[in-house]
């Protein structure tokens, strides 16, 4: 979706018209799990967020005037708020989650139960920053110029976060 449509799209949702929000859930909808998943890192939780962007993508329509830096930085921007608030909240309750799933893990099969721990224990060596960068970069394929916008951090720290994140995860056996 260009810039042009998704102007229009906003437009359209500023006017009540429900369809210009399905064409962006339409175009977006990957994109947007992608970012919230990165940072909350559970599947129910991006799930359930990531329908909650887009109600709250209606409600904020009024608000929205075109973005100097792209649409999807606005997208990214509105989507990585919701899942770090998320958290704030949640941290507690997210922990309590987390042992539960973790007690689901063990009546599945070991092999895939050592794959998850291995991935999970990867992602969490990495700083909240780093982790971020990665999301970014590999799941939203977005560039570092794009990261550096979004996270109003210099180019040059983002690829130091990314290039820090890269060696940790080979560390655990991830390229």
């Amino acid at each position: 979706m260009t810039q042009e449509e998704f102007n229009r799209c906003m437009e359209r949702i500023k006017a009540g018209d429900k369809d210009g929000l399905k064409d962006i859930y339409v175009a977006y909808l990957s994109y947007i799990y992608t970012i919230i998943y990165g940072i909350v890192t559970s599947r129910e939780n991006a799930e359930d967020l990531t329908s909650e962007f887009f109600i709250k993508l209606w409600d904020i329509a009024d608000g929205y005037r075109p973005a100097t830096n792209g649409h999807k930085a606005y997208l990214a921007t509105v989507a990585r708020n919701m899942a770090l608030d998320f958290l704030r909240k949640n941290k507690r309750e997210i922990l309590t989650e987390e042992i539960t799933e973790e007690e689901d893990r063990h009546s599945k099969v070991e092999e895939e139960v050592i794959s998850d721990v291995g991935l999970q224990e990867a992602l969490n060596s990495l700083k909240e920053s780093e982790r971020l960068v990665v999301s970014m970069k590999i799941l939203s394929d977005m560039t570092f110029q794009e990261i550096a916008d979004e996270l109003h951090a210099p180019l040059g720290t983002v690829t130091w976060r990314y290039k820090n994140a890269l060696e940790k995860l080979k560390r655990y056996g991830y390229e």
